[in-house]
C-alpha cells in the first residue's frame, strides 16, 4: 500500500499564495524549497520514478517536490494518492474528473486541481518577479499587447508586466489542452490585464475561445491561474 507522503507544518507557506488566484471551486497547494519526505515514505510512484530516471538533480527534486503537492490537493478534493504521470503533451495525467496544473521557479512548487463538473481547464504558472529580455518581449506579444504593457507600466510600474503576461499565457495554455485539437503559440492568445481587480482575460480567437484568470505578485514571486468552464465557449474577440 502506497503512503502519499505529507508535509509538515514548518514545510507549507502559511496564507497560500497560490489560492489568491484560484477559482472558489479549486484548491491549491505550495512549498517552498525541495523538503525531503519523511523517513519511510516514497516520494514517487513507479510510473513517475521512470519520467526522470536519468534526471539531474535540480530536475528530478522540483519534479518530486510539485507532485506531492499535486498528491495534497487530489487530498483536499477527497481523493487517494496516484500516480501522475507526464502526458504527451508534458502535462501531468491527472485521475478521470480531475482537471489539474503543476508549476515551479526558482525555489517554490505549487500545484491545482479542480473537478471537472467544475471546471473544464485549469492552468497555473509561477514565475520570478523579473523583466523577460526584449527579444523574448517581442516574441510573446502583438503590437496591441505591446501598447497594453506600455499603459500598464504607467499606472503601475513597480509590476513586470511582460513577465505576467507569459505567465498568463501558460496559464491559459495549460488550461485548454484538454479543449484544443493543436498546440498553442504565444500569438494564439491576446491577453488583457486589469490592473484594479487582479485579473486578466484571455482571447483565443481561432478557438473562438474567452478564459478568465487572476494574477497576484508577492515576495519575488509573480503566479497566474487561468480557468476554462464548461459551459458553451464565449465569443473570441481581439483584446489591446
Amino acid at each position: 500500500m502506497n503512503r502519499e507522503p505529507t508535509f509538515s507544518r514548518q514545510e507549507l507557506h502559511q496564507g497560500l499564495l497560490i489560492e489568491r488566484v484560484l477559482p472558489a471551486v479549486a484548491v491549491g497547494e505550495e512549498v517552498h524549497g525541495d523538503p525531503p519526505p519523511a523517513a519511510g515514505q516514497r516520494a514517487l510512484f513507479p510510473a513517475e520514478e521512470r519520467e526522470v530516471a536519468g534526471a539531474g538533480d535540480k530536475r528530478r527534486r522540483e519534479f518530486t517536490t510539485a507532485r506531492r503537492c499535486a498528491r495534497r490537493a487530489l487530498a483536499r478534493l477527497g481523493l487517494a494518492p496516484v500516480a501522475l504521470p507526464v502526458g504527451p503533451t508534458g502535462a501531468p495525467v491527472w485521475p478521470a474528473g480531475v482537471t489539474g496544473s503543476i508549476t515551479h521557479c526558482d525555489g517554490y512548487r505549487a500545484a491545482a486541481a479542480a473537478r471537472t463538473a467544475d471546471l473544464a481547464g485549469l492552468g497555473i504558472d509561477a514565475e520570478p518577479h523579473a523583466p523577460v529580455p526584449p527579444a523574448v518581449r517581442d516574441g510573446i506579444t502583438s503590437a496591441s499587447e505591446r501598447a497594453h504593457l506600455d499603459r500598464l507600466h504607467d499606472i503601475r510600474p513597480g509590476v513586470h508586466w511582460d513577465r505576467l503576461l507569459f505567465s498568463a499565457k501558460e496559464s491559459v495554455y495549460k488550461a485548454c489542452s484538454s479543449r484544443t485539437l493543436r498546440a498553442l503559440h504565444f500569438e494564439d492568445a491576446e491577453v488583457a490585464f486589469s490592473p484594479e481587480t487582479g485579473t486578466f482575460t484571455a482571447y483565443l480567437t481561432a478557438e473562438a475561445l474567452v478564459l478568465t484568470g487572476r494574477w497576484h505578485v508577492s515576495d519575488g514571486i509573480l503566479l497566474t491561474a487561468a480557468a476554462a468552464t464548461g459551459g458553451t465557449p464565449s465569443r473570441a474577440r481581439s483584446g489591446g
